[in-house]
């Protein structure tokens, strides 16, 4: 059986503890690669580990974030799961601080079947200057769930 929810939650995106890999200024602004973890809270609870690349334009005032990034944690109660995602795309607006962006975690890679796609919009910074985000989106659990989650799953929707 098949179930699909929408899920909600917020995030912190630990950019004080980023391992750089490379930085290198381009006419347009800069390139830098990067490793950075996320704390998610809500629907989906654990963290994420991604390797991304960052590009600014400040001519345009834009900084664009891609890469890839793998998902441990639970869906809704789930079971743990890892999920991988190499499609994601994150906005920002560095004139306005507007951040915005989305998520396909598709690529399943352990515990049960389950895909998520979200939204995430930039809430602004923690005390330490790290950015915080809100998610939304939708998550599908294959036929291969636990019972303990169906049961959750049904009860809680």
């Amino acid at each position: 059986m098949v179930k699909s929810i929408e899920v909600s939650g917020t995030g912190t995106d630990f950019m004080n503890g980023a391992i750089v890999h490379y930085k290198k200024e381009t006419p347009e602004g800069m390139i830098r690669k990067s490793t950075v973890i996320i704390d998610l809270k809500g629907d989906l609870t654990g963290k994420v580990l991604y390797q991304v690349t960052s590009m600014v334009d400040c001519a345009k005032g834009t900084l664009v974030n891609m890469g890839d990034q793998v998902f441990s944690g639970s869906v809704a109660g789930s079971d743990p799961v890892m999920i991988r995602d190499s499609k994601f795309r994150f906005e920002a607006n560095l004139k306005t601080g507007e951040v915005s962006g989305d998520v396909f975690l598709l690529d399943h890679l352990a515990g049960p079947e389950i895909t998520c796609t979200l939204h995430v919009v930039g809430t602004g910074k923690d005390a330490d200057g790290n950015p915080t985000f809100r998610y939304t989106g939708n998550c599908t659990f294959g036929s291969d769930q636990s019972p303990k989650v169906a049961r959750e799953v049904s009860r809680d929707r």
